[in-house]
């Protein structure tokens, strides 16, 4: 058999969907509890739902396991070339520009106190989300479909519905940072509404599509992304001021730091719900390590090319008055005043910048609509390209009436994603090490509530961890006792990790011990 080819690992969803017409899924076969029927629409909507899936290039296929035999049967160099490459295209968008200009516009850091609290925090987040994504070619399975294995049936739909507003509040940030450059490119004349509403409509294009097109748009549009982004270091580059000062000392600077580390730590972290999300088509035989691994690495990369860039703007705040009058404006203004000293051509730039934010959009759009199916067997029942749009136009309406207080939406926001991700990264790695280092896993039983584990001891972790959270978290609108005695430094997020590290294994052994399961 002749080498796989990146495009047909992206084909290998629609083969898939053409093959289960012909036979019955491994599923239905081997979990009496999973029956075709409850996962598939009937009637007017299953007859649609076929429609659908006999459009060329549409993925009509929901969250339903991908078994061996539908997938393509060798891993190459170039599927872990096209992994690297999806997360750097998804993450290399200026939306995460705003990330970096937070460190020194709100935490008070310095050009050199932000880049390694940055580059760390990054790094620390895209490989917890690495080992998530791993799970996709080991499984078959979409992320939180996974969690099941952990949380148990009913206690992962709480994992489901946060996992939903990560999505949609990624969706609604990323529609506004390219409204608001397209909005001033235009010097205002367009209205943000306009730009918001162009974004959205390539995300719903692609994301509507389904994993081929998924892939494919991620596999080119890095490219006159990561051109444009030096085209802006070359306009802007000599404007960064790279000896500013960070503000405060002693405890104060420190709080900041740990805060800022933890908060560009968030970022990454948001895409564990969904890293195996896209990994679900390529076969078992993938290289675990090397699948982690390359994820991690393509996080990192295009996280920190755009964030750094965000911090250089942000340090020359203090020294160049038209980029502090454009940066009151909105971050849109910002980006668009670091291209003016190339005239026209720098619009054009920052226009095409705009556009690629869709990047980062695509991939939250199609897995929140794979959530929704999650909800269970009615909700299985509506196509997943259906729910891709419920998805958009949520995120589209909040973005345009949220389009005043992007800074504030996206620093409170953010920082809330990284304290839920990490209980339930935490008690994935204790499951698997400690109780399933022996059994494995049962994957055909990933809607079997008679095999899943009840799910007593994670939620109990789980509120265990985020009431450490509370408590430590350090947010505009909240700051938790022991963050006061922390001089303000939101230490929520290794404070709820640590305490989910302690308290799942006793309860888990509790668990199987009185439940069995």
């Amino acid at each position: 058999m002749p080498p796989a080819t990146d495009s047909q690992y992206a084909a290998a969803a629609i083969a898939a969907s053409a093959e289960e017409k012909k036979q019955p899924s491994s599923d239905t076969r081997s979990s009496p509890s999973v029956s075709r029927a409850s996962l598939a629409p009937e009637g007017l909507l299953q007859r649609w739902f076929t429609r659908l899936d006999n459009i060329p290039g549409l993925e009509a296929r929901g969250i339903e396991r991908v078994t061996e035999d539908l997938r393509h049967p060798k891993p190459t160099t170039g599927s872990y070339l096209q992994m690297f490459i999806i997360w750097f295209a998804v993450n290399c968008t200026a939306n995460n520009m705003t990330v970096g200009i937070l460190g020194p516009a709100a935490y008070g850091l310095g050009f050199k106190d932000a880049i390694v609290c940055c580059l760390f925090g990054t790094i620390f987040g895209s490989a917890c989300t690495g080992y998530i994504s791993a799970f996709g070619p080991m499984s078959g399975l979409r992320t939180l479909v996974v969690a099941r294995y952990t949380m148990g049936y009913w206690p992962s739909m709480l994992c489901v519905v946060l996992n939903i507003v990560i999505e949609l509040g990624y969706g609604l940030v990323d529609c506004l940072v390219a409204g608001l450059i397209l909005s001033a490119v235009n010097g205002h004349g367009m209205t943000v509404i306009v730009g918001i509403i162009v974004s959205a409509l390539i995300t719903w294009l692609v994301a509507g599509f389904g994993i081929r097109w998924f892939h494919t748009f991620e596999r080119y549009i890095w490219i006159p992304t990561v051109l444009l982004l030096f085209i802006l270091i070359g306009s802007a580059g000599p404007n960064f001021n790279t000896d500013s000062p960070s503000k405060g000392t002693g405890s104060a600077l420190i709080a900041n730091r740990v805060s800022y580390f933890f908060l560009a730590a968030s970022g990454p972290l948001g895409w564990a719900p969904a890293a195996a999300d896209f990994y679900s088509y390529y076969p078992s035989s993938t290289s675990r390590l090397l699948t982690a691994a390359v994820t991690t690495s393509g996080i990192t990369a295009g996280k920190l090319l755009i964030e750094f860039l965000g911090i250089g703007l942000a340090s020359g705040l203090a020294t160049v008055p038209a980029w502090a009058d454009a940066f009151d404006q909105s971050t849109g203004a910002l980006i668009v005043e670091a291209f003016a000293p190339l005239g026209g051509f720098g619009k054009f730039c920052a226009v095409v910048l705009a556009l690629c934010v869709s990047a980062n959009i695509i991939p939250g759009a199609y897995a929140a609509a794979l959530n929704f199916q999650m909800f269970g067997p009615w909700f299985a029942k509506v196509p997943r390209p259906i729910w891709s749009t419920v998805v958009v136009i949520i995120f589209t309406v909040c973005a345009i009436a949220g389009r005043a207080q992007l800074l504030l939406i996206f620093l409170n926001f953010l920082a809330l994603i990284g304290y839920w991700v990490i209980i339930w990264i935490a008690m994935t790695v204790e499951e698997e090490v400690i109780f399933r280092r022996h059994k494995g896993y049962e994957w055909d039983s990933w809607a079997d509530k008679t095999y899943l584990p009840t799910g007593y001891a994670a939620l109990t972790t789980f509120l265990i961890g985020w009431a450490g959270a509370i408590v430590c978290m350090s947010q505009t609108y909240y700051v938790g006792p022991i963050a006061k005695l922390a001089s303000g430094a939101d230490i929520g997020l290794p404070v709820a990790m640590a305490l989910s590290l302690l308290a799942y294994p006793p309860l888990r052994m509790l668990e199987l011990k009185i439940v069995g399961r």
